[in-house]
């Protein structure tokens, strides 16, 4: 019997139950795709990290219930604080290799920074299919990998109720819909009904796509956003341009081992 260790980690979270909780698990050599899914469908999480280390650091996968992605926030915070908390206490800096190239994640006193890729939002007439998705016409749509709304203020991004199906029909990755706020420089929601995830609580990968927008409107380089799904969750962002540094702290919930 294969025995794999697993880690529940609530990440952009200083409490359990809320921020994205992600499955974490550490492999030392990888395991065949088939299995990587099915242990991912069973933990039934957005994502489940997989990680094996490797000579200058450690090589990180992240799959939903249903498909693998290529970014993911929380779930490589929620890895950085397994690693820095269970595995190597001494560790300060961390480097994944992902299907997004090298990702750097630097941990300090309980926080952890992470060193991703830009992903820069461009004008996308996409108004009316946003609108027959959502309920409420945008203000304006803006497609990068993600398809990103803006709406009139948060209690309208608080509003929305989706229709998922036509949700899913829309181009990209998912669906972002954001506005400024009173006591944040801007909040978010993410869809992700078309690979298993109805709505995302805290997605690091949709704010590399907001981040260069709010910057632009907002004038800042650091800004702290909320995401307000109903477990909620805050970043801290900094916009260096090619690159976006997410901040955030992390809680552990579970340990436990897999039977295979």
């Amino acid at each position: 019997m294969m025995e794999i260790p697993l880690y529940q980690i609530d990440a952009f979270a200083d409490q359990v139950f809320s921020g994205n909780p992600a499955a974490v698990c550490p492999l030392t050599e990888w395991l065949p795709d088939n299995l990587l899914y099915k242990i991912a469908a069973e933990n039934n999480l957005s994502e489940t990290a997989f990680f094996v280390p490797t000579d200058k650091g450690y090589h990180l996968r992240w799959f939903t219930p249903t498909t693998e992605v290529d970014l993911c926030g929380h779930a490589t915070l929620a890895t950085a604080h397994v690693i820095a908390t269970e595995l190597d206490k001494a560790t300060k800096e961390i480097l994944f290799q992902s299907k997004s190239g090298v990702l750097k994640v630097t941990c300090r006193d309980g926080r952890y920074t992470l060193d991703f890729p830009t992903r820069l939002p461009s004008p996308f007439d996409g108004v009316s299919m946003v609108e027959e998705a959502i309920g409420v016409r945008p203000q304006a749509t803006y497609k990068s990998t993600k398809l990103m709304a803006v709406l009139d203020d948060e209690t309208s991004v608080l509003a929305v109720e989706p229709d998922f199906d036509k949700v899913a029909a829309l181009p990209g990755d998912g669906l972002i819909i954001t506005s400024t706020s009173r006591d944040y420089d801007y909040v978010a929601r993410y869809f992700g009904p078309h690979c298993g995830i109805p709505e995302d609580p805290v997605t690091g990968s949709a704010h590399v796509v907001c981040a260069p927008y709010w910057k632009e409107q907002l004038g800042k380089t650091k800004m702290i956003a909320k995401q307000i799904s109903k477990r909620g969750g805050v970043l801290e962002i900094e916009d260096c341009g090619d690159r976006i540094l997410l901040t955030g702290t992390a809680v552990l919930y579970l340990k436990g081992t897999i039977y295979l």
